[in-house]
């Protein structure tokens, strides 16, 4: 049983296709980190647009394995979309960044990644 994400929505879309499913989670390992990394550089250096654009990007994803943490990216998401300069979304940045990386080395272990 996962610790850090969730299959069913997954396995939901997938009509319970297993080999499917393990392409929706190699394509999470892929993709995820990736716009994590994005927004790991953007936010110190108040790069709204990239901050914004990754956290979009992340967003169904993230909803789709039930990490827990969409309200927290759509804090981030918001704060490169209405550049909110006086808005500090470091620890909100944490929690996005722990959460994608605990679910990933969860997934790459459980799907032989």
């Amino acid at each position: 049983m996962p610790k850090y994400y969730k299959l069913d929505r997954v396995r939901e879309m997938a009509d319970n296709d297993e080999d499917f499913v393990a392409a929706l989670a190699a394509a999470f390992v892929e993709e995820v980190p990736e716009d994590a990394e994005r927004l790991r550089k953007a936010i110190p250096e108040a790069d709204f647009y990239e901050a914004y654009q990754a956290a979009h990007k992340m967003k169904p994803t993230i909803d789709l394995f039930e990490l827990g943490i969409l309200e927290t990216l759509i804090e981030v998401q918001d704060w490169g979309k209405f550049e909110q300069e006086d808005k500090n979304v470091e620890k909100q940045l944490q929690i996005v960044l722990t959460a994608v990386e605990n679910a990933t080395n969860e997934i790459k272990a459980d799907f032989g990644l």
